[in-house]
């Protein structure tokens, strides 16, 4: 099992603090002999639409030498993890936590934009410090 994102334990209470119940700590995708693991599971009941809405959340910090390989390594493990998690659990939605301060100096460039215009994936965008969601994409 890989290591926890430095960033893992904010993102799990900025869920919570948006009522999501974790349900999986880490995650455990199962596809033949291997085991992958995104960090986060999570719930949340919607009582008017009586059904919950379920996401897997695997959280990057993007402190790395190069914004341009840490986006290239999140990517494949974010479709990996997407194609699979689409055949074992298609209700559920995929989403790349990522700091506020990773949106804003890298998916508002022309290299990040254009996976969001492509819908390429789903990011949660959020504060590290206050713990709080700031956006969800899309």
């Amino acid at each position: 099992m890989s290591a926890k994102d430095i960033y893992h334990d904010s993102v799990r209470n900025a869920l919570e603090k948006e009522s999501w119940h974790i349900t999986n700590d880490p995650f455990i995708l199962r596809w033949g002999a291997r085991d992958l693991y995104i960090d986060l599971g999570a719930q949340k009941l919607i009582a008017a639409e009586k059904r919950g809405h379920k996401i897997a959340v695997e959280v990057k910090s993007f402190i790395g030498a190069s914004p341009v390989t840490d986006l290239e390594k999140a990517l494949g493990q974010y479709i990996l993890y997407y194609d699979i998690l689409s055949r074992l659990e298609p209700d559920r939605r995929l989403y790349l936590a990522i700091r506020q301060q990773t949106y804003s100096e890298l998916f508002q460039e022309p290299i990040g934009k254009i996976l969001i215009e492509n819908q390429r994936l789903c990011l949660l965008v959020f504060d590290s410090e206050l713990e709080v969601i700031i956006e969800w994409i899309p």
